[in-house]
């Protein structure tokens, strides 16, 4: 029994002020569900359509610029998969413990992107870890049009989820990345047991033997042998909440090991596409739909099925697992420079293994684009961001060499609502995300302010994930979690 204010490993929980022991799981087994596929027929049935949940996609009150296409006129699609940990029915309270926490607001406690090239020749899935901070912005529950002030302040990123649905949690990625996020797909506890269930087990390795329990009962109780073992039901519950036992027992190994859970139930559902039983794959449907809370762009089978066909479309080679770079705030973690780097390498629709370009051709100039007075502040290298901006087509870009430097972060200010748009298109054109652009009564005109972050771009270093991503390939089948000394048996 786990002690209230703790979470499922009895570390003290932070963020709400309240106890709250916080399960974590990895939401993205829905994921390798339809990046594995399974076709049949009953698919179809419309009682499974009644099982899915649907919430309002982005209920922020500013969107993130769609992409560029491609030039076969194609588009990157991007799902924010979330992993909450509501304990609103009886096999969720089972599941998820802690009594005075049912029916408290859910967290969102997995938060992985999932993003799809243009061209659907690669997979590039970017995890934020749960206590995140940044800026949460207002939203608007469209249900009862409850509104959320912005956070006062930096919060952790999982309470997006209680202020107002899964819509806060894609309107706070979309501020903080600049992506645009096409669909969310949200699981609970249960679909997570039951989906490992149906498909028969999801192998998994360690390297020495391990039982996750230490002697004040911090751990979630998993018990394997050295080696790789299938793992389902709450046992596969156990692998994905598990802190305690891998590696240095910080949120960051749990992710890895998530990583290497998910990369291994898609290679299951692929080698098993029609699974071996009608009534097993008859179950996956029925648990899977049950468990999900869609936006309305996927709230019916067809659409899910569909978009499993777009997914299982690519290798499990060109899939490529990350975590967003961070450091340490105190026990908290913030993004570093390498996040806003491997953010933007998922704008600009490049792959994260390496393998080929993907970046998003530079369209034919927009002739209002020539019409845009832009001023280029920023020291030395305002000269070299004025020639880029005049290539893009911002014929009228200047710099501003007596101009002091800019900020910590690469702004676009402007100074009226006229001059917004145009603003933005300079953003766009340069790969800042969308809360870079900003007004200001400081300045005449657009004005862009080079801060430490800027770059030229270069394909160059821009051809693979950062080191700091801790990239896994989704064929690695030699992965193997590390056990800490101190949980082995």
């Amino acid at each position: 029994m786990v002690a209230a204010g703790v979470d499922a490993d009895g570390r003290p929980e932070g963020g709400t002020g309240r106890g709250r022991r916080v399960l974590r799981w990895t939401a993205l087994g829905l994921a390798a569900l339809l990046a594995g596929g399974a076709g049949a027929g009953f698919l179809y049935y419309q009682h499974l359509n009644d099982n899915i949940h649907q919430a309002a996609l982005d209920l922020g009150d500013r969107k993130a610029p769609a992409p560029t296409p491609n030039q076969a006129g194609q588009t990157p699609l991007n799902i924010l998969v979330i992993g909450s940990d509501a304990r609103d029915s009886k096999e969720n309270q089972k599941l998820g413990g802690a009594r005075e926490t049912f029916g408290s607001p859910p967290l969102a406690d997995v938060q992985m992107l999932v993003h799809l090239s243009a061209d659907r020749s690669n997979m590039s899935v970017v995890s934020m870890p749960r206590d995140t901070l940044l800026e949460i912005p207002k939203c608007t529950d469209p249900e009862d049009g409850k509104v959320y002030p912005a956070s006062r302040g930096r919060t952790m990123t999982n309470e997006s989820l209680g202020r107002g649905g899964p819509g806060c949690t894609v309107a706070t990625w979309q501020k903080l990345t600049g992506i645009r996020v096409d669909h969310f797909v949200m699981v609970d506890f249960a679909g997570v047991v039951a989906m490992a269930d149906s498909v028969g087990g999801v192998p998994v390795c360690v390297d020495a033997n391990i039982h996750s329990k230490d002697s004040q009962g911090h751990g979630s109780g998993l018990k394997l042998a050295k080696g790789t073992h299938p793992v389902q039901g709450e046992q596969a519950l156990q692998w994905l909440r598990t802190r305690y036992g891998f590696e240095d027992g910080s949120d960051l190994a749990r992710e890895k090991a998530q990583h290497m859970y998910l990369n291994s139930l898609v290679r299951t559902l692929r080698e098993n596409a029609t699974l071996s039983s009608p009534n097993r794959l008859r179950r996956l449907a029925e648990e899977a739909t049950r468990a999900l809370t869609v936006d309305p762009g996927l709230d019916t089978v067809k659409k899910l099925y569909d978009l499993s066909g777009e997914l299982r479309e690519v290798e499990p080679e060109r899939i490529t697992m990350t975590t967003m770079p961070n450091r340490l705030v105190g026990a908290r973690v913030e993004p570093t420079e390498d996040a806003e780097r491997l953010f933007r390498m998922i704008r600009e629709d490049v792959p994260l293994d390496g393998k080929g370009t993907g970046r998003a051709p530079t369209p034919s100039p927009n002739p209002a684009d020539a019409r845009i007075a832009v001023q280029v502040r920023g020291g030395d290298r305002a000269g070299r961001a004025a020639r880029l901006l005049v290539a893009k087509g911002f014929t009228q870009a200047v710099t501003d060499p007596s101009a002091p430097p800019g900020g910590a972060r690469t702004v676009v200010r402007y100074p009226s609502a006229e001059l917004e748009a145009g603003a933005r298109r300079v953003a766009t054109a340069l790969g800042l995300p969308a809360d870079a652009v900003r007004r200001s009564t400081e300045v005449s005109g657009v004005t862009l302010e080079l801060g430490p972050d800027w770059h030229e771009p270069d394909p160059a270093r821009d051809e693979k994930a950062p080191a700091t991503a801790e990239s896994l390939n989704g064929a690695d089948t030699s992965a193997c979690m590390h056990v800490s000394p101190g949980f082995t048996w």
